[in-house]
């Protein structure tokens, strides 16, 4: 993956704007972002008692990264109800199928840039 293979489910412009270019925040910011999406997408099943919680966690982290139409989503669910969930999940991976697109980009650009 590289940053041709992003589909603008993250707005990389918005964040880096945000953290004001500092390149550890960026990565700080993702990588909590990956991690709790494993324990959101557990939760986001109408089954589930916290589906409500979870689809309102992420819809915060993900307008804080940039993934708006991720926001999107689950700003229906939660007022649409549970059988919006499968949107939220799909939003979901396309917005940690950027970050990792994005990730290994940044990866890729630190071993190419000349250490002082």
């Amino acid at each position: 993956m590289a940053r041709r293979d992003l589909t603008g489910a993250v707005d990389f412009g918005f964040l880096e704007d945000f953290a004001a270019g500092d390149a550890e925040v960026i990565d700080e910011v993702l990588a909590l972002f990956r991690e709790q999406a494993a324990m959101w997408s557990t939760m986001l099943d109408p089954g589930s008692e916290g589906w409500l919680d979870a689809v309102h966690t992420i819809k915060g982290a993900a307008r804080g990264v940039g993934a708006f139409a991720l926001g999107d989503a689950c700003e229906v669910a939660e007022t649409q109800g549970s059988g919006r969930l499968e949107s939220v999940r799909v939003a979901l991976q396309a917005a940690l199928a950027d970050v990792a697109a994005y990730a290994h980009e940044r990866a890729l650009q630190s071993l190419k840039t000349p250490r002082g």
